[in-house]
């Protein structure tokens, strides 16, 4: 399977201070928004104190969150309520300035396209709700994505962006998603 290379980057030599909004819209994406992509929308909104917004999407939505998704999610005391598996096309019209994208191109799963304007970047990590095993093994799948997606998310955070580009938070997300395990 081919991985699908995103459009060119949104690159301009504004600031994230030059927003119309000041909440930052990150929106995570993957293909079936039913675990990873739900995991991190939950991690923004937590993290980013109202700082940043999460959001979540699917390009092939499945129409329900992965129950393992949602044990992860309260076994680590975030909200499990609230959430929806949706179609990418429901952020058509809603300002979104981050995009990630966290589809597996490394089990040669395709990510998603997102035609709107946004910082993007892609933090590949596994897809725990596919996996097979004992109930304690597909808890520790969950556990590391949550984990990986965690560190992620507290980086993105204390990045001082109000006084970055908007490429080199580009460039900052990109290394984050290849350097953070």
């Amino acid at each position: 399977m081919t991985l699908i290379i995103y459009p060119p980057l949104y690159i301009d030599n504004t600031s994230m201070k030059d927003m119309s909004h000041e909440t930052i819209n990150v929106l995570v994406l993957c293909t079936g928004n039913s675990c990873r992509s739900v995991m991190g929308e939950a991690l923004v909104s937590a993290l980013g104190q109202g700082r940043y917004r999460g959001h979540s999407a699917g390009s092939k939505p499945i129409g329900r969150i992965n129950a393992g998704a949602l044990a992860t999610l309260a076994r680590h005391q975030l909200p499990t309520e609230g959430y929806s598996s949706k179609s990418m096309d429901a952020f058509h019209d809603q300002p979104i300035d981050i995009l990630i994208s966290v589809c597996d191109s490394a089990g040669q799963e395709p990510c998603p396209v997102f035609l709107g304007p946004a910082i993007r970047a892609h933090w590949g990590v596994e897809d725990p709700g596919h996996l097979k095993g004992t109930p304690e093994e597909i808890i520790a799948a969950f556990d590391k994505t949550f984990d990986i997606l965690k560190r992620r998310v507290q980086a993105m955070v204390a990045l001082p962006i109000e006084t970055m580009s908007k490429e080199a938070i580009a460039e900052a997300l990109q290394r984050m998603g290849r350097e953070i395990q």
